[in-house]
């Protein structure tokens, strides 16, 4: 013991002294010989054993007050000063708890392993099975003299087990998997020294006697689970055991063995520490005694994790950051069990922990402490204790490394604040009544502006998070979010292009608003929403055009003034028209019209009460869709269309019923002019079949407010089309279908109109290119003789005339398939010209006669038994039906029995 005391004297007051390796430890932690003291793990012991460090020894002790020195070196001593005295010849086993001398034999052990796998093997496993063998072999023995209840050779054997953690050959994951063996069997020492303490052995002298391990490392490990029974048997304060186990490890200063030891000192006595409520409280024990002691050990690891990246050659510092990014878990854990003591209040956390944290993680200076770090502060403790301290959290974020990701920290911490004030309306007054939103804001200005580097796609996440928790937050604010979108537009501003990632986050910073008032004209209010659009390139525009559209058809959006739709349509122009760099040659055709059904399902949505207003809103989409080009236009006019001839009904309705002539704006002629000037401009695109329709649409609707010249001038326009602009024969037989069907329906005309468009067009049928099409469009041509209406037309003669014509037309195609096929053809044509027999026969059309319609029976039935005729199934069904309509008509009795009689079938 005098020996011992006069080196603890000479550690207070002479300067400090150099590192050297002492004899005992004469190899480095994985066995490998010494290399002529040059290896790194050469200055690992130091005075028999006080320090286990790859770093010099002025550095580590260098942050030790000189009592703490002298302390822990008398306690490190113990093992040591019966045998180590300078010419000491005492037998090493005097004092010695262990049989066969104080030392595990380990670093012999080692350098045996060491020779077996040769330097520079890369391969892990090899080492790694090894310290397992090692530690198994040992643990064995462990475990047998347990069994024998020997003490000694159970020491013995655990500090040879523990002796396998002082390599340096393995990576954080493969030490990891011996850590976990290793702690195993110390949760299986620790019960038996509960029994123990309880039987012959007092704990005192536990804790005394694991300190005669030989090497530092196995000693700590044993001293920490002594030292969790110690506090469990209450026989000394909680604080004093903690406060001498966290400044112990202090003893281990090679980064990943210590941290792994911290990391063991946390799991024993996390659930010992001096909480409220917990049974190591009292007088002497305190929350802040359990806090110091968590703090302490955070602070340590974390100073051994940053000192990690220093370690080895510089070409591996990626990989030591990939080993560095695995243990940091180990020290996060810390922060995870000061989140879990009950007695840390807001008040102890404001003006104690989270200062003392937010210091070590901006000293650290090291980006991937800094940021897990923080993520972790926001992660593990409550939101309320967030919200109350956000001035002092937020205050460390500019001081941190440039190279930090510090949107992600914000956006997580903005985002854990947004779930808080979406939990329960009764905490919204005190996110006012600490202004969180002008915080919030102005650390994220000071973020920006101390990284001026940093890239857009951060700042704009930044922004998104922010608008993100003003819309939970302050709803009612379009201010702050307006505010939001300005900030963004002047940090985008003179970007140039932006990049990809940019302009997603851009995207999802614009659809917010959209997703949180269900209500375009939210948007729309917002000054500073269509500047942010202006910086999306084309592609990124017309995406964020086309969520604009769903947001207003999902949610039944009605825009309701012009102004409005103006503003509407300046935001999606995107789709409306072509932009500067769109090309619409390299986009893919499917995706181009499910764009403009979209744009068209949003026009046949517009609406408005007020025939004035809605007139406007017409004439404001005109505008905006004319500019479109002619790929758009047949998508967009349509719809424009068939919204106005809505709008011509319902002002014509409201006319009819009107007691006095009106002077308003929006009548039927004024709309009318609107459509011909806008179908007029799409009869010049080359879609000519469907200006036609939309023609024969006018007119039709011109006929039910009877305006003649206006139905008539339609009409005129539609021939036009098809005389100059339809000359394929499929496109021409459905336009005159649809030409002789509207025509058909009109009442509104004099006889000399309707006689000009009637003949016009049964002379366009019979012009037809195929015999088959003249047929059957010059006996629909009857029907425009033949109107059932009260005050229709009922020619008969024109209509017997029609049917004439067009039998004749069937008998030449008949005959042309006799020349060409050497067959007489299809006798289809036949029966459906009988078919329209029937019809007007049916409907009291005197000049159809019976002989004519038997004399069509029989022709029918002997050109179906022809040899020559071609077997035609659907033409036999077909027949055979009209044969069972004409007896079904004759069973009816009455006067239509009586007209049907005297047909033979």
């Amino acid at each position: 013991m005098m020996k011992v005391e006069t080196i603890t004297m000479v550690l207070m007051v002479s300067p400090l002294p150099k590192c050297h390796t002492s004899e005992k430890d004469n190899s480095s932690d994985d066995g490998s010989p010494n290399n002529n003291g040059n290896d790194n793990d050469n200055n690992i012991i130091w005075m028999g054993g006080l320090f286990e460090t790859s770093e010099v020894c002025y550095d580590t002790v260098g942050r030790w007050s000189l009592f703490d020195i002298a302390r822990t070196s008398r306690i490190f001593f113990r093992g040591r000063n019966s045998f180590e005295e300078s010419g000491s010849n005492k037998d090493p086993t005097v004092h010695s708890p262990y049989p066969g001398g104080l030392n595990p034999n380990a670093t012999s052990r080692e350098m045996d392993r060491s020779k077996m796998i040769p330097d520079g093997v890369e391969d892990e496993e090899k080492w790694l099975t090894a310290g397992i063998a090692g530690l198994q072999q040992n643990a064995f023995y462990m475990h047998r003299a347990l069994d024998s209840n020997n003490i000694k050779d159970a020491l013995k054997y655990s500090a040879q087990m523990l002796s396998e953690l002082r390599t340096s050959r393995l990576s954080p994951h493969k030490y990891y998997e011996l850590y976990m063996r290793a702690f195993d069997e110390l949760r299986k020492l620790e019960i038996f020294f509960k029994e123990e303490s309880r039987r012959s052995c007092s704990i005192i002298e536990l804790y005394e006697l694991v300190q005669h391990a030989g090497n530092i490392l196995p000693r700590l490990y044993l001293l920490c689970t002594v030292g969790s029974v110690y506090i469990k048997s209450k026989e000394a304060p909680a604080k004093d055991i903690l406060k001498d186990l966290v400044e112990m490890c202090r003893g281990i200063q090679h980064p990943l063995r210590g941290l792994f030891l911290r990391s063991y000192l946390s799991q024993v006595s996390r659930d010992k520490l001096p909480d409220i409520g917990s049974e190591y409280e009292g007088d002497e024990n305190t929350v802040m005694d359990a806090v110091e002691f968590v703090l302490q050990n955070f602070t340590e690891m974390n100073k051994l994790w940053v000192r990690m990246q220093h370690q080895g050659p510089a070409r591996e510092k990626e990989k030591r950051e990939k080993e560095r990014n695995e243990l940091r878990d180990l020290v996060g854990k810390n922060l995870h069990v000061l989140s879990q003591i009950e007695g840390i209040d807001l008040e102890l956390y404001r003006d104690v922990v989270l200062p003392r944290i937010l210091e070590q993680v901006v000293n650290c200076k090291d980006d991937l402490a800094q940021y897990y770090l923080m993520d972790c502060i926001i992660q593990v403790f409550p939101d309320e204790y967030h919200l109350q301290t956000l001035e002092t959290l937020l205050g460390a974020c500019p001081q941190l490394q440039p190279s930090v990701d510090i949107k992600t920290v914000l956006s997580g911490l903005m985002e854990r604040l947004s779930n808080y004030a979406a939990s329960s309306i009764e905490v919204l007054p005190e996110f006012v009544q600490v202004e969180a939103f002008a915080k919030l804001n102005n650390a994220i200005g000071q973020v920006i502006e101390a990284q001026p580097d940093m890239p857009v796609f951060g700042a704009v996440t930044l922004y998104s998070s922010l608008l993100t928790f003003t819309l939970h937050v302050h709803p009612d604010r379009l201010d702050y979010v307006d505010q939001i979108l300005g900030a963004c537009v002047n940090k985008i501003s003179g970007k140039g292009k932006l990049e990809g990632k940019a302009t997603k986050q851009i995207v999802a910073l614009l659809s917010a608003p959209l997703e949180k008032y269900s209500d375009i004209d939210i948007a729309l209010k917002l000054s500073n929403y269509p500047l942010v659009m202006e910086y999306l390139d084309d592609s990124t525009n017309k995406v964020m055009s086309n969520v604009i559209i769903q947001s207003i058809m999902k949610n039944k959006t009605h825009i309701s003034t012009a102004d409005k739709v103006g503003a509407l349509f300046e935001l999606i122009k995107g789709l409306i028209k072509d932009l500067d760099s769109d090309s619409n040659d390299e986009m893919d055709e499917d995706d181009f019209k499910e764009e403009q059904n979209f744009v068209a399902r949003l026009i046949q949505m517009l609406y408005n009460n007020d025939p004035e207003e809605m007139l406007k809103i017409i004439c404001t989409v005109k505008k905006h869709i004319m500019t479109g080009g002619p790929k758009r236009l047949p998508f967009t006019i349509p719809p424009l269309i068939y919204n106005a001839l809505k709008l011509v009904r319902r002002v014509q309705s409201q006319d009819e019923n009107a007691s006095e002539e009106t002077t308003a704006s929006a009548t039927p002629k004024k709309i009318f002019q609107i459509l011909n000037q806008t179908i007029e401009v799409l009869s010049t695109v080359p879609v000519p079949d469907l200006a036609l329709r939309l023609y024969l649409e006018c007119a039709e609707a011109a006929n039910d407010c009877d305006l003649e010249p206006v139905a008539y001038e339609f009409f005129t326009q539609a021939y036009i089309l098809y005389e100059e602009e339809i000359s394929d024969s499929k496109a021409q037989v459905t336009a005159l279908y649809l030409i002789i069907g509207t025509l058909q329906r009109m009442h509104t005309f004099g006889v000399e109109n309707r006689d000009t468009l009637t003949h016009k067009a049964t002379g366009y049928s019979a012009k037809l290119l195929k015999k088959p099409d003249q047929c059957r469009a010059v006996y629909a041509c009857s029907h425009l003789f033949w109107v059932e209406d009260q005050d229709g037309i009922k020619d008969g003669e024109r209509v017997l005339l029609c049917l004439k014509r067009a039998l004749r037309i069937a008998n030449a195609a008949q005959q042309m398939a006799n020349v060409t096929k050497g067959s007489s053809g299809s006798v289809i044509l036949f029966i459906e010209i009988l078919n329209k027999y029937l019809y007007f026969f049916e409907k009291g059309n005197t000049q159809i006669t019976v002989a004519s319609i038997q004399g069509l029976i029989e022709l029918v039935t002997t050109e179906m038994q022809s040899d020559t005729a071609t077997s035609d199934t659907a033409a036999d069904a077909f027949f055979s039906s009209t044969i069972r309509y004409i007896q079904s008509q004759k069973t009816k009795g009455g006067a239509t029995a009586e007209k049907f009689e005297p047909i033979k079938v």
